[in-house]
């Protein structure tokens, strides 16, 4: 919810620059996926941007930024209005829904899109209105990358991620007695999977790991056995999925890489980056 309240805050910051007049409302849109595999992820994130707006608009008793206004303190007290749109996983669809929030919303920023590939088509389209578009959840490197001006990004990235889980190895191999010397990749095939992979190949070739498969798989399948199987026959020491936890569902979740933690053989370590989405019963499996 902080993140939320300052993202927030930092969208009212930057549409209030881009007007001089005194203002009643800021009207915000927000870019997120409401339908298809991946629809509760952004049925939650709509849910918590819309409690932060209204400690925003309302104030409240809380240690939090903007909280114990009523309304947007510079800007006279106005309240965030939101426009909330499904762009449903699809980049085509974030494109052309961020043009139409601008051009028929007169939203005045940005909050989105979760997919690195939907972030980098719509932020695109809001570079070349203008407008300033806010990300907290796409961590592809390149998309901060490319020289935009009115592109921002709160979250960590897959590069940032990745060193630190090979930090984390390494410590822990030095704890624990344990050697992990191979590591298996395992990515979807969007933005984010394919540009985090090649950062993790690159780090393991630094850090003398040697990389036995390098699996890419159609974002949101419900079905991974063949490529499961392919990783339990490389039998590496660690495995490192770039997925979302949706992906390979559709026998219960037997099927997610993830879960071979569970079993009794290698590998010894699965580790998954900035998987704050997963859920609970998941993580039984």
């Amino acid at each position: 919810m902080r993140f939320r309240i300052v993202t927030l805050a930092c969208v009212a910051m930057l549409s209030g620059a881009a007007s001089a007049q005194a203002q009643q409302e800021v009207k915000i849109g927000v870019l997120d996926p409401l339908s298809g595999p991946t629809a509760q992820i952004g049925i939650d994130a709509v849910a918590a941007i819309k409690t932060a707006a209204e400690i925003v608009n309302e104030g409240a008793d809380l240690p939090l930024a903007l909280a114990r206004n009523k309304g947007l303190p510079g800007l006279g007290g106005a309240k965030v209005i939101l426009v909330v749109v499904d762009h449903q996983g699809k980049p085509e669809v974030g494109q052309s829904e961020t043009e139409r929030l601008i051009s028929q919303e007169k939203v005045q920023a940005l909050i989105g899109a979760y997919f690195s590939s939907v972030t980098a088509a719509a932020s695109q389209a809001a570079e070349r209105a203008g407008v300033p578009f806010i990300n907290g959840d796409s961590t592809q490197p390149a998309l901060t990358q490319r020289g935009l001006k009115y592109f921002f990004r709160t979250t960590p990235t897959d590069e940032n991620f990745s060193e630190l889980m090979f930090d984390f190895l390494k410590d822990f191999a030095a704890k624990s007695g344990q050697k992990f010397q191979s590591v298996s990749l395992f990515h979807e095939d969007t933005a984010y999977g394919t540009d985090s992979a090649k950062v993790q190949e690159r780090l393991a070739g630094e850090r003398g790991f040697r990389v036995l498969e390098k699996i890419a798989y159609r974002a949101q399948t419900t079905s991974l056995t063949a490529e499961v199987q392919r990783l339990k026959a490389a039998n590496a020491d660690v495995h490192r999925p770039d997925l979302h936890q949706h992906d390979g569902q559709g026998r219960g979740g037997r099927d997610h890489p993830l879960s071979l933690q569970r079993r009794p053989r290698k590998p010894h370590s699965a580790s998954s980056q900035d998987q704050r989405d997963l859920q609970k019963a998941f993580e039984r499996t």
